[in-house]
């Protein structure tokens, strides 16, 4: 049977990945509305690349770690250095979260003391299921494991 934490990772992994497609789709309103910044909003309006490169290196960043994740789940082949993998995934994720505090308490930036607080929210959620789930399949993601 799959690891339900993983599958659950990778679809929300998934959907993020899918979101920030959608901000390159369309446009300024979904970069601010999905807190990215005024500046990538109107970098985004006067038509330059930039918002639409970082956009995508993240989308596809949040793609390999789904695929990680359905791959620790038994769902797809595993992948190569799966263990490391899901480990460094759910640390980023949990970092992210923690970090999104500090940050929202010390240097907000352009961003919302709000978006810090529920982008925050969200990574640490992802990344406690990345760390249960890859924590369950640990022994099933060995080398010698069938």
């Amino acid at each position: 049977m799959a690891n339900p934490y993983l599958l659950a990772g990778a679809a929300l992994s998934a959907i993020a990945a899918l979101l920030h497609l959608g901000c390159i789709y369309f446009g300024p309103p979904w970069y601010r509305f999905f807190g990215a910044g005024e500046r990538m909003a109107q970098l985004s309006a006067a038509g330059h690349i930039t918002p639409t490169l970082i956009t995508l290196g993240i989308a596809a960043v949040l793609t390999t770690w789904s695929l990680y994740a359905l791959s620790g789940a038994g769902v797809i082949p595993r992948l190569p250095l799966i263990r490391a993998g899901l480990s460094v995934i759910a640390g980023v994720y949990l970092l992210r979260g923690v970090a999104g505090f500090v940050l929202a308490a010390v240097a907000p930036g352009e961003r919302s003391v709000g978006f810090w607080v529920w982008s925050s929210l969200i990574c640490l959620f992802i990344g406690a299921l990345y760390l249960v789930g890859t924590r369950q399949a640990w022994p099933q993601l060995s080398r010698g494991a069938v």
